[in-house]
Order: C-alpha cells, then structure tokens, then sequence
C-alpha cells in the first residue's frame, strides 16, 4: 500500500514536471515569436484605464503568462517608464488574460484524446528546431512546447487515480468538507499555497481542474481553490519586485490588493455566483466531465467582474499601496541600486530579460540627463544652497556607477541564454552604451566640481564667456536629446549622419572658444580664470565625444 501510493505521487510529479516543462518551452517560443510584437503593444499603452486593461489582457494572451506579464510590469515601473495607475490597469487586464490558457487546458485537454495530437505536435515541431533560421527554431519550441504541455496533462489524468476506485483518497479531504464557511477558507488556503509552491497558476489550475475532473473534488471546492490561486500567483511580482523603486514595489502589491479584494467580496456571493455559473453554461453543467468547462468558465468570470468593478477605484487601489509602500531613506537617495536576473518560473526568455536591460539604460539615461540640466542651470544660477545641487549629481554620478556595473552584469547573464546572433550584438552595443553614460556622468560631475570653485572663489569669467558656455552647452543638449530619443533603438544613416554633424559642430565651437581664451590670456584676462574656463570646455567636449559614441553603437542596434 505504502509503496502504491509513493508511486503514484511519483507519477503525479512526473507529469507536473511534464506540464511545467512544456508551458516553460511553450511559453519561450511565444515570447521570442512575439517580442517586437509585445513591445509595440507595450508603446501604445497609454494613461487611458481602459486600454490599459486591455494591453494587459493582450500581452498576457499573447505569452500565455501572466506571471511574465506581471514581471515585466514591475520591471517598466522600475524604470519609471510606466505610472503607477498604468501598471495596475494592465495588472487587471493581465488576470483576465490568464484564463486564456485555462479555457485550452480544459476545452482540449479534457474534450478530446490528447495523445492523438500532443505526440504529432512534438512531432512536427521537432525538425523546426534543427532549422538554420532562427524564426523557424522559436516556432518549433511553440509547437513542441504545446505537444508536452498537453502530453503532461495525459499524464496527470492518468496517474490521478479515478475516485470511483479508489475511494479512499477522499478520506482526508472529507475532513476539510462540510465546515461551511471554514471549508471554504481551507480551500482557498490550499489553493494560494498550490499556487506559490508550483510557481505557475496556470499549473496550479491545471492540478485543480483534473482533481474535480476524476472526482476528488466537488465544483464549490474547487472553485475556493481557484480563488486561493489568485491570490497565490501575486508572490511572483512581489519576488520581482523585491530590491526594486517604491512605486514598483506598490505596483506588485497593488496585484495583491486587487486579488484580494476579489476574493473578498465573491465570498459574500460565492454560493450565488457558482448558481450562476452553472445557470448560463451552455453545456450541461451537470455533467463531471464539464467540470473542467464549469471552472474556466467560474475563473473567467470571476477576473472580469473583478475587473469591472475595480477599475473604477484604480486611484484608491493606488492610494491603498502608497500608505502600505512607504519610501524609505534608500529611496530617497537613490544611490543604492540592484537589477537581479530572474530565474523563476516560466518567465526565463531572453526576449524579456533583454526587453527590461533595455528599460533600465533608458532609465540610466534619464539620470543622466537630469543631471546634466541641473548641472547647466547652476551655472546660469548661482545659490547660496549650491552644496546641494553638488551632493544631488554626486549621488546621481555615484548610482550610474553603480547601475553601469549592475546593467553589465545583467547583459552578460543574458548572452548566457538561448540568443540569435542579432540580439548577442545588441546585448553588446547595450553594454557599450552602459559604459558611456556612466562616463558623460563623471564628465558631468567635474563639470560642476569647476562650477563650485567658480562660485566658491568668487572667480568672474570674461564678459563673453557666460555667452560662449551657454551657446555651447546648448549644442550638448541637442546631442543627448538626440541619442535619448533613438534609445535603445537602431538609427539609421542620415540620422547617424546629424550625429556626425552635432560633434563637428562640438569640435568647431571648442576650437573658436579656445582660441578666444588664448586671445583674452595675451590681452591681460586674468589667468586663473581662462584656464578654469578652458577645463569646462574640455569636459563638455568630453560630453559630445562620449554622445557621439552612443549614437555610433545605436547605429550598430539591429
């Protein structure tokens, strides 16, 4: 007996393990299929509630994971490329979009024989994966991916025992039945935990889905675990968003608050809406082999009516995660900065990982270029608080350091994935980039350091010289405004060519500029002070060479 049921639990590992591993490869290849295409998606999103939550729904559909969906949110959070009244529109959007692949496994997998097409599917993918195209390789993995994702599913049915001969599994579950409004919470109990110890809800619904299939489970029970799910699938966006910004670490707890309070109130209308459900089923919902249809069915109506009613209230979901997320002294800092690769779940394809390395050199970028501008109107306004300012770009100098090394890292985990040779360039263009912003930040940060002195020493510059400073930066804002709107995206030759003319441009007013100091050094001009003013030409020179070399390695971007 003792050993019986070992091998059974053996068998029911090795099937999940099947399932898991075949929405893993299934869900890479979409996801490499349909990178670009989720990143154009991504760039129509807009602050509109509604197309947020359909932009949600979209991509989710589109990778067949909400967990990945999930993550990428928190990622553009991050990077402060999305609000976080977007992020919890698409979060929405992204929990109906999951019920996508629990319509398939149960329409499918339970309506039909499996085995009669998840073998030929492997089948057919299989010679796509020994193609010299890269394309073609990502197909065979969607198609492969499908046949085992279903060939587990055979599996786990078959090595479900059927109930009606082996009544004896339901012995420790008839413990749990019965308790009325406890049963109820032990069950979505179980399935929260089904859900995080599985790191998949789809899996986790697939595991539910079977029980009630083969009888372990009546539909009420099954349908408290679906629930549990719910919530158990949220502890991946908070795992992603752990060592994030506070706004990203609202936007994985805004996934919680929002499950729960779906939960929360289906349990006042649980009984109600399960009558529902079965009411307006379009099969015989009576049936246990609809059972499968009954519970997609409960769990897409769940997510949509939570989805009504919530996204009327996204500004007090917001406000709720803003009081239980506080910014704490690192944040307002921003010095400390970490990107961890993640490697959890089905969410490990390079399109993604590569898709947020991409956001946070924007978000590099963007520190930048603030810094930058602070730098500039210090200059041009001189305060009694300019230690401030100071301590402000030294941090900001401080963090590209820090991101420059973290972003590098990222990038050469990523080359380590499964990568054509098109994204093994880019992945090194992005790192060249990474390099150059951190040097027009220390660039920028000597710039100011002379600008203090200036103030400090009570130092005044030639008439004309604020003049010639402003002309010139000027010429410096055009360069970076330039390659911080092509980024990270391939330039192509006449705008590389307006690149080449900015640092001639750089080039001719330094060589005016200088020689002008040299005629204002014979002319008596106090000595000190043209050289100082030469220093600051030399590191705003510094600023377009190292803005020529970033638009350089963008014209490389495929």
């Amino acid at each position: 007996m003792f050993l019986s049921v070992i091998q059974s639990l053996f068998q029911v590992l090795g099937s999940l393990g099947i399932f898991l591993y075949g929405m893993h490869v299934m869900s890479d290849g979409i996801q490499k299929v349909a990178g670009n295409r989720m990143k154009s998606i991504l760039g129509y999103m807009t602050k509109n509630r509604y197309v947020a939550v359909l932009t949600g729904f979209m991509i989710t559909a589109l990778i067949q994971s909400s967990s990945a969906t999930t993550v990428l949110v928190v990622s553009f959070v991050n990077a402060a490329l999305l609000s976080l009244y977007q992020a919890i529109g698409v979060i929405m959007g992204a929990n109906i979009g999951t019920t996508v692949t629990t319509w398939i496994v149960s329409f499918v997998g339970f309506k039909f024989k499996i085995s009669a097409f998840s073998l030929p599917l492997i089948g057919i993918g299989l010679p796509f994966m020994f193609a010299k195209s890269r394309n073609k390789k990502d197909w065979g993995e969607v198609l492969i991916g499908f046949g085992l994702l279903f060939l587990g599913l055979a599996f786990l049915k078959d090595s479900v025992p059927d109930i009606k001969s082996h009544p004896e599994v339901l012995a420790f579950v008839q413990h749990w039945t019965g308790k009325g409004f406890w049963s109820y919470l032990i069950f979505v109990g179980v399935g929260s935990l089904l859900t995080i110890i599985v790191q998949s809800s789809s899996a986790a619904m697939a595991i539910t889905v079977t029980m009630a299939y083969k009888g372990w489970i009546d539909f009420p029970t099954a349908a408290a675990v679906v629930l549990g799910e719910n919530i158990g699938t949220t502890i991946t966006a908070y795992l992603a968003s752990i060592g994030t910004t506070v706004n990203a670490r609202r936007a994985a707890r805004a996934h919680f608050v929002f499950n729960l309070f779906g939960v929360i109130w289906m349990t006042f209308v649980f009984k109600y809406f399960l009558d529902f459900v079965m009411k307006i089923a379009p099969w015989d919902s009576s049936l246990t082999t609809n059972f499968p249809l009954n519970l997609s069915l409960f769990h897409t109506l769940f997510n949509v009516f939570n989805t009504l009613i919530c996204i009327w209230f996204i500004k007090y979901i917001a406000i709720i995660v803003e009081r239980l997320v506080k910014p704490g002294k690192a944040d307002d800092e921003k010095v400390e900065y970490t990107l961890k690769y993640l490697r959890s779940g089905i969410m490990d394809t390079a399109a993604l990982n590569i898709e947020t390395a991409r956001q946070e050199i924007n978000k590099m970028a963007g520190v930048v270029e603030k810094a930058f501008y602070d730098c500039i109107n210090l200059f041009f306004n001189p305060t009694k608080k300019m230690g401030d300012v100071v301590e402000s770009v030294r941090r900001a100098e401080e963090l590209t350091d820090v991101m420059n090394e973290e972003i590098c890292s990222y990038l050469i985990e990523c080359s380590k994935d499964a990568v054509n040779e098109r994204e093994s360039k880019n992945i090194s263009v992005m790192v060249r980039i990474t390099g150059e912003l951190e040097s027009i930040a220390d660039s920028v940060f000597r710039l100011l350091l002379l600008f203090q002195k200036k103030y400090d020493r009570k130092l005044s510059l030639h008439p004309t010289a604020e003049k010639e400073i402003q002309e010139f930066s000027d010429i410096i804002k055009r360069f970076i405004d330039f390659y911080k709107s092509h980024l990270i995206e391939h330039i192509s030759q006449s705008d590389f060519r307006l690149a080449n003319e900015l640092e001639m441009k750089v080039d001719e007013s330094r060589d005016l500029l200088k020689k002008a100091a040299r005629k204002r050094l014979k002319e008596g001009s106090d000595v000190y002070s043209e050289l100082l003013y030469i220093d600051m030409l030399k590191h705003l020179e510094h600023i377009g060479d190292f803005a020529l070399n970033i638009s350089e390695a963008l014209h490389n971007y495929k």
